[in-house]
């Protein structure tokens, strides 16, 4: 039996949860997938210790929004933009609503996003996430407002999405 093993099916158990957490993050699937990439090289390393003391789930999920808000030396694939791209070939509501929030994610501070994606997509506590972010239960609370009120302002149309459809 390989001594990682038990670190193959963490992975494959917890890769589809990680990438959306990674792709919500930084909102580009080939970031996401290097974000990924490089926490689980640096997991892999202390994984004896996690499998047998920790919660890895949680601690992978720490080193994901730690490795994005450290990622400040990379520059921004993205252009910010008042417009939508121009539709392509699905009208699919769903999609167009992808589009928005992923352009509404972009324009907000990286500490804001990472709150609001551990927040509602991830569905943690103010206390987990605080924990996540390694702040206070308040800092959370003052970043949740500011980002809630930063999309009010950004993109006003995502009052009326349903979140579920979204998150898909």
């Amino acid at each position: 039996m390989d001594r990682h093993d038990d670190f193959r099916e963490f992975v494959l158990a917890r890769q589809q949860t990680l990438m959306r957490t990674a792709y919500l993050l930084v909102g580009d699937a080939h970031l996401a997938e290097d974000l990924l990439q490089s926490v689980l090289t640096k997991v892999v390393g202390h994984w004896s210790k996690l499998s047998r003391d920790g919660n890895p789930e949680a601690y992978t999920r720490k080193a994901l929004v730690n490795q994005y808000i450290s990622w400040r030396r990379r520059p921004s694939r993205e252009i910010p933009s008042a417009d939508l791209p121009e539709h392509g070939a699905s009208h699919d509501n769903a999609t167009l609503d992808r589009i928005v929030l992923r352009q509404a994610l972009a324009k907000l501070t990286r500490k804001q996003r990472a709150v609001i994606v551990l927040r509602f997509w991830e569905d943690l506590t103010e206390a987990q996430t605080a924990d996540t972010l390694g702040c206070s239960i308040g800092n959370v609370k003052s970043q949740t407002h500011h980002a809630l009120a930063r999309l009010r302002v950004v993109a006003p149309e995502l009052a009326e999405l349903r979140i579920q459809e979204v998150a898909r």
